[in-house]
This record gives structure tokens, sequence and C-alpha cells, in this order.
């Protein structure tokens, strides 16, 4: 992520029909990440039964529910209404980008005409979501990610040099190799040809443009996809990769670069 992506005012709209309410503290954690939410709504008919769960966790959030009733039948008046309100606070000037929380296909248009006008766009739906509406953003986040077991937590280790076990060998965890390995071959070739694509004469690669160029040409890549909470523990599980680890020239923090090998 962009260090300067954390002082972002952002929307966050959410689309009360097709999100679980129990999604809600991973999204609002994952939302955090990329910026401040001045904005936080959530757009339904609260007549229904079928947001009663989202009622319980409102006031815990400080979401704010816009009542929008169904007038006609099989029409998403929701959809409307939140379009209509992302335009509005568009026109304010007083938001930096926006994260839509939803898995609908009817969003692709707002989420393009808000980049348009220079937003930034985060998309946040299930892995149900069309294609049309992930492309549309400039990152898009699987809520299936943010469901993150408590051991999987526990096991994590965020130290740069990755995950290891108490002897001290990096760790292969086998349901992140089988993550993997259904997608091995156009997971590699995504990852070597955005390599040599930014690589230098020597054929290194900056970590942090590597990351960037990866959304710009597939906006729902993230390594938690597959398994891992980063982009270099994701590319240490491959031989086809070298990895460099240099000082910064600063006290704290290193620079990584990677290569094709």
């Amino acid at each position: 992520m962009d260090n300067t992506t954390s002082d972002l005012r952002l929307a966050v709209l959410i689309d009360a029909d097709n999100i679980p309410y129990h999604n809600i503290k991973g999204m609002l954690e994952e939302v955090a990440k990329y910026g401040n939410p001045t904005f936080k709504r959530i757009y339904g008919d609260w007549t229904k039964p079928t947001v009663v769960g989202w009622k319980s966790v409102l006031l815990d959030y400080a979401i704010t529910p816009i009542q929008q009733y169904s007038y006609t039948s099989g029409k998403n008046a929701t959809d409307s209404a939140m379009i209509i309100d992302a335009m509005d606070i568009l026109y304010t000037g007083r938001v930096d980008g926006f994260c839509l929380v939803s898995s609908d296909s009817d969003f692709t248009r707002l989420a393009t005409r808000l980049r348009e006008a220079g937003m930034r766009v985060y998309g946040m739906g299930e892995k149900k979501t069309p294609s049309a509406f992930r492309a549309a953003c400039d990152k898009f986040i699987y809520l299936e990610i943010l469901q993150v077991r408590k051991k999987a937590d526990a096991d994590t280790d965020t130290d740069i040099e990755g995950d290891t076990d108490t002897s001290g060998k990096t760790k292969s965890s086998k349901s992140k190799r089988n993550s993997i390995s259904k997608a091995d071959k156009q997971l590699i070739s995504l990852l070597s040809t955005s390599v040599n694509d930014i690589a230098d004469e020597d054929g290194w690669a900056y970590l942090g443009e590597l990351g960037n160029l990866l959304l710009k040409k597939q906006p729902d890549f993230d390594a938690r996809n597959y398994g891992y909470n980063k982009l270099l523990q994701l590319l240490k599980s491959f031989p086809n990769f070298e990895i460099d680890i240099r000082e910064s020239g600063k006290k704290t923090g290193k620079l990584v670069y990677v290569r094709t090998v």
C-alpha cells in the first residue's frame, strides 16, 4: 500500500441488500488501511427482515442508515439511492476517495465515474462480484479474505523474512500451497511479467512499485487470496523469484527488490 493513502478522506457506502452484516468489523479495519472514513452510510429498506442483522451493529460502528423503500417489485431502489448519495458527496469536495461495499454490478458505472473525477475507489464484495465492477475499482477486496481465523493471526509472522517455525526454517503451509496450486501457471505469469515490466538493467524491481503495477493490471489482486498476508511472502513461496533486501539509508526500514530467475 502507498504510504500516502493513509491520509485519504474516504466515503464508505454499504449496500445492505447483498452484504452480510457479520463482515462489518473486518471491513472497517480494512478501510482504515487506506484512509479515514469521513462518511459511513449504509443503504437498505429497514422495514424488511432481511436487514435486521445490520440494525444490531450500526450504533457500535457509527454507521448512518439510509432508508430506501422498494417502491416497485424487481427494482433495486437501494442502488439508486446509494449512487445519488455518492454523487452528492463527490460534489461537496470533502473526500478524496470512496469505498463501495457491494457485490452488485450495478455500481460499475458509479466506480468508473468517480475515478474519472479523480477519486480513489476501493471496492469490497464477495467473490461472486461480477468482473466488470471489480475492474472498475482501483483496488477490490474480497470479503472472504477478511474473515481471518484467530489461529491464522497467531501463526502470522510479520517479520520481513516471512513465516518461520521454532527451528527457524520457513514454513510452507499445506493450505496455502493448495490455494496457489489451482492458479500457479497464471499467477506466476502475472508476477513474472510484472517484475520484468518495471525491472532495471540488472533485472531488479522494487517491491512497492510491483505491488502498484499488479493492482493496475488486476484490481482484485491480493496476496491474501492465496493464503499469504504479504506480497513478499507470496513471492517467496515460488522458486521463480530472487529476493534482495537492501538498506534504505535510514535508521528504520529496508528496501525490498525482486527479480525473476
